[in-house]
């Protein structure tokens, strides 16, 4: 059954936190990720000379089969994914804004803290940094670090593993795709799920909403900074003052 308030037996040895980046870090009412999304819309147009409507049409099948645009246009048309990720990221961040009581809370929070996205690095250094939490992160695990390979794939998963050094067995993993957490919970992970208030995904695809198929998800939350802060009533942090 999936819940919405963590319990002490499934937080108390988690020692590696492992976060997604967008509409997880920061909330998808922002939508940041819907510049990124214009962007890659843009690109296909221009690379196949198609109009917008039927390039974003690709674009999404792209992304439903192959887990990022990025994947199918490698694999369909070989283009150059470093040129690709610098144009889909070439957005307005200023949409962010700090938040104090998710950055006191991630600092907390016992053990080390890793963000592990789809994206690139500098979007996750400039999205964490317009939300004034970069630097309570060890590490960012991008998807050029993970050869171009896209959660939801085993093999991302697996090489973000070989580089951080995760125990799956204690760690955590907070994501806003349900897809993007099968490979965790197999793996032996909590997995916590990102969603938007009263679930009002706007244009989301279907695969991107919570379902009905959660056994894979242990946690459901609307406010990561409250489930975080209630994960730290599990250590006997509310004294560190992260509010």
């Amino acid at each position: 059954m999936t819940r919405t308030h963590p319990e002490a037996a499934d937080f108390e040895t988690i020692r590696d936190w492992v976060f997604d980046l967008d509409n997880t870090l920061y909330p998808h009412h922002v939508d940041l990720f819907a510049q990124v999304d214009r962007n890659m819309t843009a690109y296909v147009s221009k690379l196949l000379s198609l109009p917008e409507d039927e390039a974003r049409v690709l674009q999404k099948n792209y992304y439903r089969d192959h887990g990022t645009t990025l994947q199918g246009l490698m694999i369909n048309h070989d283009i150059d994914p470093n040129d690709f990720l610098e144009k889909a990221h070439e957005i307005d961040y200023s949409v962010l804004e700090p938040n104090p009581v998710l950055g006191a809370a991630i600092k907390a929070l016992p053990g080390r803290k890793f963000i592990f996205t789809n994206g690139s690095v500098p979007h996750a250094e400039k999205t964490a940094e317009a939300l004034g939490i970069l630097h309570h992160f060890d590490d960012i695990f991008d998807i050029v670090a993970a050869g171009f390979t896209p959660k939801p794939e085993a093999d991302a998963y697996a090489k973000f593993l070989r580089r951080s050094g995760v125990d799956t067995d204690h760690a955590a993993m907070f994501e806003d795709l349900p897809r993007n957490l099968r490979e965790p919970k197999t793996l032996g992970m909590k997995t916590v799920l990102i969603v938007p208030p009263n679930l009002e995904y706007g244009f989301a695809e279907a695969f991107e909403r919570l379902g009905d198929e959660t056994a894979h998800i242990d946690y459901v939350t609307e406010d990561l900074a409250g489930f975080v802060g209630s994960v730290l009533d599990v250590f006997g942090e509310r004294n560190m003052n992260y509010r």
